[in-house]
């Protein structure tokens, strides 16, 4: 099997076209007319992440977050992107991501986080513009199969995450029903929230201001991106092993969050 056929594979999946304009998704690195060892998936690119592709002789990394964002002027190993360009190329490894266009499918990493929080008759919270389909866009949000206390959900929401702490605003409604919420970096849907009437909001990388932003409307939490994002993996590794079954598709076991808390 050539990388260019799972290549061809992930963007018929994943669709490239659905990435936000500042993003850089799609195949990164690599020569597509090698053959296929195997894949390793994980949410990031890391030094340990490639070190583990090397080792598991699989020589396809599918990650989350692309590691080449902006534009490369020089290759060296004094910064991390030009040592971990340097060490793909020599080890003849290539790279796929799936960003902002995994975000904007409903199937994606919003529809995943919804499935782990049981969340049902769920929906995109904005839709992309200018997309006929109600398939593509930002964030989700749905209901819970029955009405919780809000304290019972944060706890829920802990325990499906495997959190330690969760930072909260001011519990508007003691009870919750409905549900918005957005992996990775998200307070940009607070307002769509807000007007979806969801009782919470769930996202990363909430600033204090943002936080005043409920202004007793609704509760905001930052369930951190890392955490919000993990099960991206499951993702994209149940889609490339069914489709393919003549090479192994693994996950990372040493992707981690660059946030600890302690």
């Amino acid at each position: 099997m050539k990388l260019s056929e799972i290549i061809q594979f992930l963007d018929s999946e994943f669709h490239p076209e659905y990435q936000e304009d500042y993003d850089n998704s799609g195949f990164l690195v690599g020569d597509p007319t090698q053959e296929c060892s195997g894949v390793l998936v994980a949410l990031d690119l890391t030094e340990a992440v490639v070190e583990e592709a090397i080792e598991k002789h699989t020589n396809l990394i599918v990650t989350h977050h692309p590691f080449i964002f902006g534009g490369i002027k020089r290759i060296t190993p004094r910064n991390a992107v030009g040592r971990l360009t340097m060490k793909l190329i020599k080890n003849d490894l290539a790279v796929y991501a799936a960003h902002t266009n995994l975000d904007n499918l409903k199937e994606g990493v919003n529809g995943i986080l919804a499935q782990v929080l049981g969340m049902t008759d769920c929906h995109i919270l904005r839709q992309r513009e200018g997309q006929p389909t109600e398939e593509v866009g930002a964030g989700m949000v749905g209901s819970l199969p029955y009405p919780l206390p809000t304290t019972a959900f944060l706890e829920q929401v802990k325990v499906s995450l495997g959190l330690p702490m969760l930072r909260v605003s001011d519990i508007v409604s003691p009870v919750v029903s409905r549900v918005a919420l957005c992996g990775g970096s998200g307070s940009f849907l607070i307002e769509d929230a807000v007007a979806q009437k969801a009782d919470i909001y769930l996202t990363g990388d909430m600033k204090y201001h943002d936080f005043q932003r409920a202004e007793g409307r609704i509760t905001l939490v930052d369930i951190g991106h890392f955490e919000s994002e993990q099960f991206t993996k499951q993702l994209i590794n149940s889609i490339i092993s069914k489709k393919f079954s003549n090479f192994a598709c693994l996950i990372s076991e040493r992707g981690k969050s660059f946030v600890h808390y302690i």
